[in-house]
């Protein structure tokens, strides 16, 4: 009786130990697995800033980035943007006359497209092309224009941010662009869509 009584405390000692043992080598598994997938994982959870995403959601990413931001000064990491089409809202977009006065009598036809685009997830993204699609009354596309980011990007943001072609749009930038368009005289709608080459 006594012996089995003295086995007894070793046995449940040695099963708690494997116990802490296997719950350490998972959560290091778990830890490892995020770091070598984060260029992955990072975006396929991402929130979105403009209110969109569960507040349970955004608290959970925010938790996550916390860790992964540890985890990174501790084991050096590869930050790489990515393009995601669904990270970027289109808020508005006017398209008018230079010169409201001249109307059709301007020959040029010059205008101004004025885009508000945002970054709407919370991390970075790599900045895209924009696209103008020209259409007629009867909405066949006549002409399309395309602007790379180093174009339709604002000259004093691009300086201040001299890696955006690597590091992206931080999370939620808005940008306000006003590009100058030469139209066909037979322009009658407009389109504007992003993408990636």
């Amino acid at each position: 009786m006594s012996a089995a009584n003295t086995d007894s405390p070793d046995l449940a000692q040695k099963k708690s130990l494997k116990f802490i043992l296997l719950s350490a080598f998972i959560l290091l598994l778990i830890i490892v697995g995020e770091h070598l997938s984060r260029n992955s994982l990072l975006p396929a959870l991402a929130t979105r800033v403009d209110g969109d995403s569960h507040p349970i959601a955004v608290s959970a990413f925010s938790a996550l980035q916390t860790v992964d931001e540890k985890l990174c000064r501790a084991l050096g990491c590869v930050n790489r943007s990515v393009s995601d089409f669904s990270a970027w809202k289109i808020t508005s977009v006017t398209l008018s006359p230079e010169n409201a006065r001249e109307g059709l009598k301007n020959a040029s036809n010059q205008s101004t497209l004025q885009v508000e685009i945002q970054n709407r997830l919370a991390i970075p993204v790599l900045l895209p092309n924009l696209e103008i699609s020209l259409t007629d009354a009867e909405e066949s596309e006549i002409k399309t224009i395309q602007f790379t980011p180093q174009e339709w990007l604002p000259q004093s943001w691009q300086d201040s941010h001299p890696e955006f072609l690597r590091q992206g749009a931080p999370s939620g930038e808005i940008y306000r662009l006003e590009l100058p368009l030469t139209l066909p005289q037979n322009a009658a709608g407009y389109r504007v869509r992003v993408f990636y080459p």
